[in-house]
């Protein structure tokens, strides 16, 4: 069976809502994550001038209270003072928000579309759109260079800031472990979160990458590949980041732990700052964001085939006639386009915020609970187990039974019950304020319905399954919990099926 995120859940039709979810939850990551490549888009076009434009004060954008990090430096109070008012001093935030993002006070205040921004996020969809409309072949090739070629940039940076002042405390910094943190749930949670999303577990995009390839392609040979490439690469890019923060701290005299920050403020507040500071600093700064337009890209080349193969199971024509596919994938970036609009306004960060926060982080672990019982359970692990011999060649009872009937479930479900547990209304730290912005009641309440969206359509769809399945309620939930195919073979072989069943069975 090669199929996408929905048809693929043909092997227990009754919770094909699972796969409906998925490919929600990847729309929504989809629309929101490309932003991030406007925002570094805008960076690279910054760049292309001698100086770079968010390591001086005196700009149109910059206040009174802008100050650069020697002024700062001279203070013999400078440990005592916080990271927010470091960075809320700092040219490089001032940049960030009062330049780029031009932001707001509120959600409640959109504004006006930043066009520079809306134009950097055009680019990013033209290029997504160029490389994956022609189908798999076409973005296979495209990824040959955006998967590697980031790697070089990695490299050459890790060279670069290996050489700097205090590069050493850096990674000595991110070497060391801090054990107490392992008692912590948010830690956990957040950790577990982010392993989900960096290998798309969930959302449909392995899926549909997976249903391109041959049947008896090792595909456990890729998975080993895939995870060690993912921990590579995230081992690489903390070295080149902590030997960046060690220079500040050694530059600023601040402890790293109050540079360091998560989110968009690591990106495009504190690294172009240390970029700044580098002799050459635009083509550190080119080659840094060029870097994530890369990774981000080879990302999305992912996310949006996901959903592309989603959709196109059921519009057969798109398969088969270039035209449709071309116009369908035209029709999804415009409207992911459209919503990544409203995040490119005066507001806009505190959309994007929202999305990132409720549309995905804690959902995706219930999905993939759910994904792990109904194959170990519903559709049983010895079944996927034999498939799976079927086509590598080998047996893997052991690793079906121990870790998708267990571990696996067991995992995720305690990753989500320690994020409902931390769980916190969202905030927003903006850098150049004391004070985190508290989202308004109506939109912490949108969040969770978009939150709940995704999850909604499962039942949803497991009503609509046994509305249209003729027969009793058990027999409807035998035939549903049956894989398509042996459904298919059953009713034809059955003596005593009547003509509305056959009209059924083969309308599937």
């Amino acid at each position: 069976m090669s199929k996408g995120a929905i048809a693929a859940w043909d092997i227990c039709p009754l919770f094909r809502g699972i796969g409906c979810a998925s490919t929600l939850i990847n729309f929504l990551v989809n629309s929101y994550y490309t932003v991030i490549l406007g925002w570094a888009f805008h960076f690279i076009f910054a760049s292309f001038t001698i100086e770079l434009p968010w390591t001086t004060c005196g700009n149109p954008w910059n206040t009174e209270s802008c100050s650069s990090a020697e002024t700062r430096t001279n203070s013999s109070n400078v440990t005592q003072l916080s990271r927010q008012h470091l960075l809320a001093v700092d040219p490089a935030a001032e940049y960030w928000e009062n330049r780029v993002l031009r932001i707001s006070s509120g959600i409640d205040h959109l504004g006006t579309v930043q066009w520079d921004l809306a134009l950097c996020l055009l680019l990013a969809w033209i290029i997504i759109f160029l490389a994956i409309c022609r189908g798999i072949k076409t973005s296979g090739k495209v990824m040959y260079f955006t998967a590697t070629t980031p790697y070089l940039f990695m490299i050459t940076l890790l060279i670069r800031t290996a050489q700097l002042e205090g590069a050493s405390t850096g990674i000595s910094y991110y070497l060391k472990p801090d054990w107490k943190k392992l008692a912590d749930m948010t830690v956990w949670s957040d950790a577990g979160t982010q392993i989900f999303f960096s290998y798309a577990i969930g959302l449909g995009a392995l899926t549909a990458l997976g249903s391109y390839n041959r049947y008896h392609h090792n595909s456990v040979r890729d998975c080993l590949l895939f995870a060690g490439a993912n921990t590579f690469t995230s081992l690489l890019a903390g070295f080149v980041i902590f030997a960046t923060l060690g220079n500040m701290s050694y530059v600023s005299k601040v402890p790293i732990h109050l540079i360091a920050e998560s989110g968009p403020g690591l990106a495009f507040i504190i690294y172009p700052k240390a970029l700044g500071t580098m002799p050459g600093s635009p083509i550190w700064s080119f080659c840094f964001f060029t870097m994530i337009i890369l990774l981000g890209i080879d990302s999305m080349f992912g996310g949006v085939e996901g959903f592309i193969a989603a959709i196109s199971d059921y519009f057969p024509q798109m398969i088969s006639n270039t035209w449709y596919r071309v116009s369908f994938v035209a029709a999804t970036c415009i409207i992911s386009y459209a919503i990544g609009l409203f995040m490119v306004t005066n507001g806009g960060m505190y959309i994007f915020q929202l999305f990132d926060y409720y549309s995905g982080s804690r959902i995706i672990l219930l999905v993939t609970f759910m994904e792990c019982v109904v194959i170990g359970y519903v559709y049983g692990w010895k079944r996927f187990a034999d498939d799976m011999k079927s086509m590598y060649g080998f047996s893997l009872k052991w690793f079906c039974c121990f870790y998708l009937c267990i571990i696996t479930p067991l995992f995720t479900m305690v990753l989500f019950i320690f994020s409902v547990i931390v769980y916190e209304e969202l905030t927003y730290m903006r850098a150049v304020s004391p004070e985190p912005y508290h989202f308004p009641k109506w939109a912490v309440v949108l969040g969770w319905m978009m939150a709940s969206s995704s999850l909604f359509l499962i039942p949803v769809v497991m009503i609509v399954e046994l509305i249209r399945t003729p027969g009793s309620f058990i027999e409807r939930l035998k035939y549903l919990c049956t894989p398509r195919l042996t459904q298919h073979n059953n009713c034809l072989n059955s003596p005593s099926i009547s003509d509305r069943h056959l009209l059924f069975c083969n309308s599937h």
